[in-house]
């Protein structure tokens, strides 16, 4: 299906004004003429009565005209001819300008080798008065005084569409804030749409927008909901059903049904633990901690002491390249959480015996880095935002996971109001993380973020 082409509004305004405005300008020249025509015709006939009149009163001579056949006649040009009718000059005159005899004096059309002319005959008894002029004549007349007229609106048209296209975007310009306001919302910012500074065109717009971001926000409220009671249900029993198949496999260690079911039961386990880290994010916003001051350094330090032993298992070597003492004011539970969900994220995908180093560092501008490398197989490029979504897995990482564990570390990274950035690792050619975070958080920071911290990703 052929995708149809998108237009502006604004230039579909502007273009269309500008094509009415010439059009209208001719419709007002040709209005122009044709009133111009007709005062020219009234002046100009008054003035070739008058003349006639005069001949009449004065004593009678014959007046023969005599047409030059390569002038260009003025509206000032006027031909008089007076003959007498015992001569028929009308029947041999060179040019057939001579109206035959008439009873009543008027105006009457001639046409000639010339073009047509307007005549005005005055009868006497003996002799015919004959005042006559172009037609054409008068035409081009009328076509001057229309023209002179037109030339001003000519000459302001360019500033009227100036004008014209500065109300025309002074007026969308409420179009623009509404989508700006659009535009700088997240994908959490499902609040009302205040429709007192909007025009009364865009009123209905924002109250179904309004309507619509309430059935969002009660839809994703009650996903939320659900997912905070399906997880806390399962953990009891699936804690349990785990120690008893532990049990089990103490007394059976070479059962292999055992062993599938004990690595299903870990699984689950860890699903319903990361459900659990991510309802605490999306429903429990509002129950907000204190911040406190620490220090990011012994954070770190406490987090790889947590997961040496699982290093160990894996013989890998778990260190510190740069350990730089860094003082912090902020959630210190959830930065705790972020850095110990990416070593064991790492140490998860670190085959035996690789390298993970980590890199607690600042600069000058107010942030704390931390940064974790690893000798894994990496994730790709085109995959890097992917990987940051829910449930979404890399399809060559046979480790036991459910796609939320970088989720949730990307989305508290964020509402700290830091970065989290995804890179090929340059030393260890694995993936490498860094994590930006402000060394102070600001309590208002906190509240405008709504930020919870979550459980820790076992």
């Amino acid at each position: 299906m052929k995708k149809m082409k998108q237009y502006s509004l604004k230039k579909r305004l502007i273009w269309g004004t500008s094509v009415f405005s010439l059009l209208l300008g001719c419709l007002l020249i040709f209005t122009a003429y044709k009133i111009a025509l007709h005062e020219v015709n009234e002046i100009l006939d008054t003035q070739m009565q008058y003349m006639a009149e005069r001949f009449a009163v004065e004593p009678i001579i014959k007046i023969a005209s005599k047409i030059e056949l390569h002038r260009s006649y003025h509206e000032e040009d006027l031909l008089v001819d007076i003959w007498a009718y015992k001569d028929q000059s009308h029947l041999w005159h060179q040019t057939h300008l001579l109206v035959p005899p008439v009873k009543q004096a008027g105006f009457y059309s001639q046409q000639t080798a010339q073009g047509t002319w307007r005549v005005y005959v005055f009868p006497l008894k003996d002799y015919q008065i004959q005042i006559s002029q172009q037609e054409k004549v008068r035409q081009s007349f009328a076509w001057e005084l229309a023209g002179s007229m037109f030339i001003p609106y000519i000459l302001m048209l360019p500033f009227a569409i100036i004008v014209l296209a500065f109300i025309i975007s002074l007026s969308l310009k409420p179009l623009e804030d509404f989508k700006a306001e659009l535009t700088q919302r997240g994908s959490e910012g499902l609040a009302p749409i205040d429709s007192e500074e909007y025009p009364q065109e865009l009123i209905p717009t924002i109250e179904e927008m309004n309507r619509l971001f309430e059935r969002i926000q009660h839809a994703q409220t009650e996903q939320k909901q659900f997912i905070a009671d399906a997880a806390h249900e399962l953990r009891t029993p699936v804690t349990a059903l785990n120690l008893q198949t532990k049990i089990l496999i103490s007394q059976f260690p070479e059962h292999e049904a055992l062993q599938n079911l004990s690595k299903g039961l870990a699984r689950i386990q860890h699903l319903v633990t990361q459900l659990l880290a991510l309802a605490k994010q999306d429903v429990g916003l509002s129950l907000i901690e204190p911040n406190t001051q620490f220090y990011l350094n012994d954070v770190a330090l406490n987090c790889v002491e947590q997961l040496v032993n699982l290093a160990m298992e894996k013989e890998i070597d778990l260190g510190f390249e740069r350990n730089d003492l860094i003082e912090m004011q902020s959630l210190e539970p959830t930065v705790h959480s972020i850095i110990f969900n990416l070593i064991d994220n790492a140490i998860k995908y670190t085959p035996n015996q690789g390298i993970i180093n980590i890199s607690v560092y600042d600069d000058t501008d107010g942030f704390a880095y931390v940064q974790i490398d690893d000798s894994g197989q990496g994730i790709d490029p085109d995959q890097y935002d992917k990987v940051l979504k829910r449930f979404y897995r890399v399809h060559h990482h046979l480790e036991v996971g459910s796609g939320l564990g970088l989720s949730i570390v990307d989305k508290a990274t964020q509402r700290l109001g830091g970065t989290l950035t995804l890179s090929r690792s340059i030393d260890l050619g694995g993936l490498s993380v860094l994590v930006k975070l402000p060394k102070k958080t600001g309590a208002s920071c906190i509240e405008k973020t709504m930020l919870m911290p979550f459980q820790r990703v076992l």
